[in-house]
């Protein structure tokens, strides 16, 4: 059965540029589809036409017949009154209706009760059962658990949450209103390791279908089991999950690439013919004719356009020679807000080549604890120690400019020293920013093309530690597969906060694991780490499973073994004895003796032995 069936859907925004460009395609019930494409390319677009929220210029969409769709970016309009609680509870209006008619009736009803008010309030309580009107609180419970929204958060206004735990809220909101279809646009983001683990279990379990934009590929390679790729405003289908993905695209793009090729062997074969033949048949009409029918075959001829390749950003960054064992080096760490301990009495050493992932649930202090590491926070005791040859670059997780207002080429030339004009267009051109692109204005930069920029004019540093806080926030997959080659280059020092498992797993040597007010320090890679942690977790409950039962006591003769006991004493203050004579003895003899003796012992030469005891300590 088809949930969704798109067909030629088009869009445009701007006169001549069509956004969607005849995208059609097909989600049958039941699937977890992912949806991919560069920043940009209409994937939002295609979600807000889904819910009815755009119209499509030409085209159309059907949904299945009584099936319920909800979109997690759709951030509903509350009162400022409304706390997050308010909002949770706001996925129950029609549980909440039912019920407020039941109590009404309840009212109404007395020992002569009509039978009609009886009949309706059976009905009404069986559809609150049905709609799972008594298990709410436990539903709630059990999504904002998974989802870490603790109830500290539910009590606080919506208005006056962050934009990462507004989208948490939405999200648990939307999946408690157990819609039919779940449209989730980038829903792991500003989500901790541990939440998109819950939610990525939560999706294998739901019954419906699921359509989801992510650039998170260890999510789709976890979720999906079909990508829809949205280039040039077409859909490409791919029946697989994000590394099927991976092949099966480079596997297109060489076959189309060799039959590109040979059609233009071919072309050009019958080119240099045509052009033979007209020459020679100029005082020859038959052979001029032959020649003009080969140029009309060669127009006939459905030619296969030439694949294209993407822009990649071809940067490095410009590293300083790393002297000395010692990058950094942490003892007594601690940091407090008011009663809250973030961590307390931190001791770590970095050294030269360590490559370490900083994780943790969100709020347990990893930025600070990187700001607290640069001087930006000040620390409540300590010592922070740096090699004397470290020099560092750093990239927040909120991208700040001072002077946004600046265009791009004005902010590298007034931010970066000695740097002229043209130096400055080449390496904004490296970090793909060309043309009139350079003009742009900071203020108008998306977070990606943000966190771009400034990593451009990281590279320009001569550094050998590198410090980055969630570097692949809001980078499509081609920006994070650029940071990445830029980063597999870079051979000093390395220390990063992310979420992003697959940036995790490739990249980290080391794991530092931020919780319960302490560092933990794992000396492995991401994939030993999640091992260690599963294992962790499950010895506990093997341990109670498998207790062995007690043994009934045996009744033991308290006399005989306190008699055992004085016995074997006595035989302990004997051999005491021996060894305190043999002692005294060792010490009146003479090392000639002593030789002699070992020489005996060993059945060994005089000279062999006396070479044994002066070589070895007896």
């Amino acid at each position: 059965m088809i949930d969704i069936d798109v067909k030629n859907l088009e869009k445009s925004f701007e006169i001549g540029e069509k956004l969607l460009d005849g995208l059609s395609f097909d989600v049958y019930a039941g699937e977890r589809v992912g949806i991919m494409g560069r920043n940009g390319c209409g994937k939002t677009t295609l979600f807000r036409i889904l819910t009815g929220e755009l119209e499509p210029d030409e085209g159309t969409v059907s949904m299945a017949a009584g099936k319920r769709v909800g979109l997690i970016t759709q951030l509903p309009v509350f009162s400022p009154q409304d706390t997050a609680e308010d909002v949770l509870r706001s996925a129950f209006r029609e549980l909440r209706s039912l019920r407020q008619r039941m109590e009404a009736l309840e009212e109404k009803m007395t020992v002569h009760t009509p039978q009609a008010i009886l009949s309706e309030y059976d009905r009404l309580s069986t559809a609150y059962e049905v709609g799972g009107g008594y298990e709410m609180d436990t539903n709630v419970d059990k999504i904002c658990n998974g989802l870490g929204i603790p109830g500290e958060m539910r009590k606080q206004l919506f208005s006056m949450l962050s934009g990462g735990e507004k989208t948490r809220v939405n999200l648990a909101r939307l999946l408690l209103e157990q819609t039919d279809i779940l449209l989730l646009d980038e829903p792991t983001n500003h989500l901790d390791l541990r939440s998109v683990e819950w939610l990525e279990s939560y999706i294998r379990q739901f019954k419906g279908t699921v359509l989801t934009i992510s650039h998170d590929r260890y999510f789709l390679d976890q979720v999906v089991d079909r990508i829809i790729e949205i280039n040039a405003g077409k859909a490409e289908l791919y029946h697989g999950n994000y590394s099927f993905y991976l092949e099966e695209k480079q596997a297109r793009f060489n076959l189309q690439l060799k039959q590109y090729e040979q059609e233009q062997a071919k072309l050009k074969q019958l080119g240099t013919t045509v052009e033979r033949m007209k020459g020679w048949g100029i005082n020859n009409r038959v052979l001029y004719r032959r020649a003009m029918s080969i140029q009309h075959r060669m127009e006939r001829i459905q030619k296969t356009e030439r694949p294209r390749t993407e822009k990649t950003l071809r940067a490095r960054f410009d590293q300083r020679d790393f002297f000395g064992d010692e990058v950094f080096y942490v003892k007594g760490l601690t940091k407090s807000f008011g009663d809250r301990t973030l961590f307390s009495d931190v001791e770590l050493l970095v050294q030269g080549g360590d490559r370490i992932a900083l994780l943790g649930d969100n709020g347990t202090g990893k930025t600070t604890f990187l700001r607290c590491l640069l001087g930006e926070e000040p620390v409540d005791s300590g010592k922070i120690r740096f090699g004397p040859t470290v020099r560092y670059a750093y990239l927040p997780q909120v991208i700040h400019f001072d002077h946004p207002e600046r265009t791009l080429l004005d902010t590298m030339l007034y931010e970066k020293k000695n740097c002229a004009v043209q130096t400055a267009r080449d390496r904004l051109g490296a970090f793909l920013f060309s043309g009139e692109d350079v003009f742009k204005t900071v203020g108008t930069l998306s977070g990606g093309e943000q966190s771009r920029l400034r990593l451009c004019m990281l590279m320009d540093e001569k550094i050998n530690l590198l410090i980055l806080d969630e570097p692949t926030n809001h980078l499509d997959i081609a920006a994070r597969e650029w940071i990445e080659c830029a980063i597999d280059e870079y051979e000093g020092a390395l220390l990063f906060v992310s979420h992003d498992r697959y940036f995790v797993d490739k990249f980290a040597t080391r794991i530092w694991e931020l919780e319960d007010g302490t560092v933990k320090d794992y000396p492995c890679g991401y994939q030993k780490y999640r091992q260690f942690k599963e294992t962790a977790a499950i010895r506990p409950i093997a341990q109670t499973a498998k207790a062995p039962k007690k043994q009934p006591e045996k009744k033991t003769d308290t006399k005989s073994l306190e008699k055992e006991v004085r016995r074997l004493e006595r035989e302990i203050e004997k051999q005491e004895q021996v060894l305190s004579e043999l002692d005294l003895a060792l010490e009146a003899v003479s090392d000639e003796k002593v030789l002699a003796f070992l020489s005996h012992i060993f059945d060994q030469p005089y000279e062999q032995a006396r070479r044994r005891f002066y070589s070895k300590p007896y």
